[in-house]
């Protein structure tokens, strides 16, 4: 199920990086964030059952709190484009109280 938010998530982090009202360093994290994941070379490879795809989660989870205590929690629902249970799922990685 948290697969179905990747799309959501990119489109987020994507409209997070272009957007001039984010501080610029959480702009760059974002696109670094964007990057990562749409590259085809991973720290642990994606083919290793669960592990391969911990890593991305890992990073993910960092960069959305990252995104929080730079630019608070209102930076999230203002890009998220997804569902209101996606917007609730995000939160909770991204440790914001429901």
């Amino acid at each position: 199920e948290m697969l179905r938010l990747v799309p959501d998530v990119l489109r987020m982090c994507r409209s997070l990086a272009s957007d001039p009202d984010v501080p610029r360093g959480v702009r760059m994290r974002m696109g670094l964030l964007v990057g990562y994941l749409v590259m085809p070379i991973d720290l642990v490879p994606d083919f290793l059952p669960v592990v391969g795809y911990a890593d991305d989660a890992i990073v993910v989870v960092w960069a959305l709190r990252s995104v929080v205590r730079a630019a608070g929690p209102d930076a999230l629902e203002r890009h998220w484009s997804g569902t209101p249970a996606g917007l609730r799922a995000v939160k909770r990685l991204a440790g914001i109280p429901s």
